[in-house]
């Protein structure tokens, strides 16, 4: 199959190795998105169930072998959605680093496996499970609405509801960055397109914040009543 496709199609396009519930929600958006990729797996089972879906072949992608007659060479990034098995995904990493993908992103199911996959080589390790769980425990019970972590334990950005204290202020009143340490990048209105904050923007109480910091300051000021 992989023989059939263009080389300039493939240098853009993306493989997807392991059809898991990541890897196959990764093949299946990319695919929606107009996205070149090739799946690839190793279970005939899961081959079957998405078969016609998009580009998909059965092989085992720790053989370096079989991702050489695939043309793995030739696709500009890849994702590891195998998980479970560290040897597999660890030889997978590995092959991947051997064939020069220029980025590639590896799935680990804990921050053991994640290390050991940096180790490897992997570019871009991404935890479903670990980041979930993050994310969710800085959203519940405050006023966050949505939370990126940009570094580990640096900077992030949040979406949130104002505090009290800014309902019916502009941004330059509040003193926000002064006080708290953190900045607001703008806020959404109800039905209202995102507007860029400047210190004349004024905050109502319905209004979403997107503010930017310290994950620790922005704990802080997310909490605030």
């Amino acid at each position: 199959m992989a023989e059939e496709r263009d080389s300039k199609d493939l240098q853009s396009g993306t493989l997807v190795i392991g059809l898991g519930r990541f890897g196959s929600a990764v093949a299946v958006t990319q695919d929606q998105l107009g996205y070149e990729i090739l799946a690839v797996e190793k279970n005939p089972s899961r081959v079957q169930a998405f078969a016609g879906r998009f580009p998909l072949v059965e092989a085992d992608a720790t053989s370096k072998d079989a991702l050489e007659q695939l043309g793995a060479r030739e696709f500009r990034s890849a994702v590891v959605g195998v998980g479970s098995s560290l040897e597999a995904a660890v030889l997978i990493t590995a092959n991947l680093v051997d064939m020069g993908i220029s980025s590639f992103w590896v799935k680990a199911t804990s921050s053991q496996h994640g290390r050991i996959r940096r180790r490897v080589g992997a570019h871009h390790v991404v935890s479903p499970d670990l980041d979930a769980g993050k994310r969710t425990a800085h959203l519940v019970g405050g006023r966050m609405v949505d939370y990126i972590e940009m570094e580990k334990n640096g900077f992030s950005i949040i979406k949130m509801r104002p505090p009290h204290e800014l309902h019916g202020f502009t941004i330059g009143q509040s003193k926000v960055r002064s006080r708290y340490g953190v900045t607001i990048i703008g806020l959404m209105s109800p039905g209202e397109h995102f507007e860029y904050a400047t210190p004349q923007t004024m905050v109502g109480a319905e209004d979403i914040l997107v503010v930017g910091g310290d994950a620790n300051l922005l704990e802080h000021f997310a909490n605030r009543p």
